[in-house]
């Protein structure tokens, strides 16, 4: 077996895209064939078909949220569209493994050297946002405010537990990829010849933890309610992950060649989550109940949901013009994309807090629609003041920009 080429590359964090830092490599020269992650040239490519996989995903992050504080009861459509929704957890840490593996495979580091970069980069910001989250709700509290054990109490659980608000278990399990990467790279090397027995075995794994998790709730009682804070409910989508970035240039190039099939697919899984959905309702389940995330179905949809953003990724990256107007704003986006998703359950809160003089304005169904579009401008503006402020690694998980800039003009 040939050994892998280790080209230089930065570690990448969630609102970043695995890439070459200057474009440079290691390699004495190119092969002369353009790849999908690699120039003639032989250097890394930038995958831009990753940084619309991950905008796409933040997106629909914020219409779960959005859409779960916003539908009624006994809205239909909006319920349906909130089932469909929820496999955001589900490729985001396909996505987190993807990239970890990714960039691992470009260049291994020490794990002296990887760890207190990742944790720097999202341990920090989960606990600043812990403790805005804690600490707002500890203010706005008629009973605890003014109880600073009451508050130190709440902010130690929301840490170990990730509870401090209701996204911030995202990074929790994060951060535990994070340390079981040299255990899932070490999987995806011995199994390389069995990948396929690999995936089955664990999407096997997968659905059936799905299906204790939806139909079998007394059988979890040990997790005393905590099931989404482990990684081990993530299982398949970690190792789905880590392999197809061990396969990356045969995978792009597959979501390349097969875009159509691959898109009807996608949409054909959609239409089968939505025929799940509605038989669960017609068996009694709540019209919310019947879309939760962790059941055996969201197995399928979510890895469908995941090829599928990658080919429409892949489209865009391979018809994407330099320096134009919509590539500068996917690039904005992908790199403030983090940011926005730790800020925008704030931005919710504010919207629609207590007595909501927008739920006072705007009618529903209307009403999810508008939030959105108010949480997403609010998040994006927040997240952008934050970027240039010296508390930028807390609050967006990314270097100030005023450094960079400030840093750049002295070199």
């Amino acid at each position: 077996m040939s050994a892998r080429p280790t080209p230089a590359a930065v570690a990448v964090t969630p609102g970043a895209s695995p890439s070459s830092p200057d474009g440079s490599a290691t390699g004495t020269s190119g092969t002369g064939v353009q790849t999908p992650t690699r120039t003639a040239a032989g250097r890394p490519r930038h995958l831009y078909e990753v940084d619309v996989l991950r905008i796409l995903t933040f997106a629909c992050v914020i219409g779960v949220h959005t859409t779960s504080h916003t539908v009624a009861d006994d809205d239909v459509p909006l319920n349906a569209l909130l089932g469909l929704l929820h496999f955001t957890r589900l490729v985001f840490f396909s996505l987190t493994a993807f990239v970890l593996v990714y960039s691992w495979s470009l260049r291994p580091r020490p794990l002296a050297q990887f760890w207190p970069r990742r944790f720097l980069l999202v341990g920090v910001p989960y606990l600043a946002w812990s403790f805005v989250y804690v600490g707002a709700a500890w203010l706005l509290s008629g009973t605890t405010r003014g109880d600073v054990p009451a508050l130190e109490t709440t902010y130690a659980e929301g840490i170990v537990t990730g509870t401090s608000w209701y996204h911030l278990y995202f990074l929790l399990v994060t951060m535990q990829v994070y340390l079981l990467l040299p255990v899932i790279v070490w999987l995806v090397r011995v199994t390389r010849r069995h990948h396929v027995t690999l995936l089955v075995l664990a999407f096997l794994v997968q659905v059936a933890v799905f299906a204790c998790y939806k139909y079998l709730p007394d059988s979890i009682d040990w997790l005393h309610g905590y099931q989404k804070q482990f990684f081990f409910s993530y299982v398949f989508f970690i190792v789905a992950g880590a392999v197809a970035a061990d396969h990356a240039d045969p995978f792009l190039r597959f979501v390349r060649e097969h875009r159509r099939a691959v898109l009807w697919a996608f949409a054909g899984t959609g239409a089968l989550t939505l025929g799940v959905w509605w038989v669960q309702v017609g068996l009694g389940q709540s019209l919310y109940a019947a879309g939760t995330p962790l059941q055996p179905v969201q197995v399928l949809w979510s890895a469908a949901v995941f090829v599928g953003f990658l080919t429409i990724g892949a489209a865009w990256a391979d018809r994407r013009r330099a320096g134009s107007v919509v590539a500068r704003i996917v690039d904005y986006a992908s790199d403030r994309s983090f940011g926005i998703f730790l800020s925008h359950p704030f931005m919710i809160w504010i919207l629609l807090y207590g007595d909501s003089w927008l739920e006072g304005v705007v009618p529903e169904p209307w009403l999810t629609l508008v939030t959105y579009v108010l949480v997403l401008v609010l998040s994006v503006a927040v997240t952008e003041v934050f970027r240039w402020s010296p508390l930028s690694v807390p609050l967006t998980g990314r270097p100030s920009r005023a450094r960079w800039r400030s840093g750049g003009a002295s070199a």
